[in-house]
């Protein structure tokens, strides 16, 4: 099985097995498995984290926020992550191209609908103006 790599780790300082080790001490747990508990994850996700195969993410660096007290950018410069800024990769958080003409053919059907609603007002209020000339509200029904 090739071994996978996340964008992180490509990072030269990137070592989450730091960040870890320190979580361990400073909660003064035995192993990985306690810290699993502490953090409410399933172990393999600290195994993978210590074999760089997933990035330690955003929701868990708040649960280690929550759980130890340390500032969110103390635990990420103990793990090495000497960004400023979280970067989404430009595909990310985009609508598909076909998401865009759906999105785009919605707004012209809902412009189109509310342009029919003021027109329809419109004659509604002509309608009730001219009824006052003697013609019947009922219309052209016979009775």
């Amino acid at each position: 099985m090739a071994q996978q790599h996340h964008a992180l780790s490509s990072q030269e300082s990137y070592n989450p097995n730091h960040l870890l080790d320190i979580l361990l001490g400073k909660m003064q747990l035995k192993n990985d498995a306690a810290l699993s508990r502490m953090l409410e994850v399933a172990p393999p996700v600290i195994s993978k984290i210590r074999h760089h195969r997933l990035p330690v993410g955003a929701s868990l660096l708040i649960r280690m926020h929550e759980v130890t007290g340390m500032s969110i950018r103390d635990l990420r410069d103990l793990m090495g992550d000497r960004r400023t800024k979280y970067r989404l990769s430009d595909a990310q958080g985009r609508p598909k191209p076909e998401e865009k003409a759906a999105q785009a053919a919605a707004a012209a059907a809902a412009q189109q609908q509310q342009g029919q609603q003021q027109q329809g007002q419109g004659q509604q209020s002509n309608e009730a103006t001219s009824s006052g000339s003697g013609t019947s509200s009922t219309g052209n029904y016979a009775h």
